[in-house]
């Protein structure tokens, strides 16, 4: 049995340097790219944001692409910051726990390639085929 004394959960700090290695390791035609997306780390999603989504449960949302997708962006959009990655730390956490068995470094990466999909502006089925991959 593991001796859990004096072990803590990963902070935020330490998800977000496991999403940037994942980034790291995209091939070269995406790195470019996802090298231009922020990656930010919360404990959990806003409520306006769950609200917005029709999610009751802050645990159902591990991250989340806020931005305008490569395919829709144009020369007259005035970004107001860079396109972010946000994972969110608990729920992430959550999934880890319950799902045994995988490493939190593939958890996250998975996590990141999904919303990064969304950045390169890959439709839905194309993102579903990613997910039904990991599952």
């Amino acid at each position: 049995m593991t001796d859990w004394e004096g072990v803590s959960a990963p902070d935020a700090a330490e998800i977000e340097a496991l999403a940037h290695q994942a980034v790291a390791s995209l091939p070269t035609r995406f790195a470019g790219h996802a090298k231009d997306v922020a990656i930010r780390v919360a404990e959990f999603a806003p409520e306006d944001v769950l609200d917005e989504l029709q999610i009751d449960d802050p645990f159902e949302l591990t991250g989340l692409y806020d931005g305008i997708p490569m395919t829709e962006k144009s020369i007259a959009d005035q970004p107001g910051g860079p396109d972010v990655v946000w994972l969110f730390r608990r729920p992430i956490l959550d999934e880890w726990a319950s799902r045994g068995g995988v490493a939190l470094n593939e958890l996250i990466a998975h996590i990141v390639v999904h919303e990064l999909a969304h950045h390169f502006g890959w439709s839905d089925e194309q993102i579903a085929r990613i997910d039904q991959w990991w599952e």
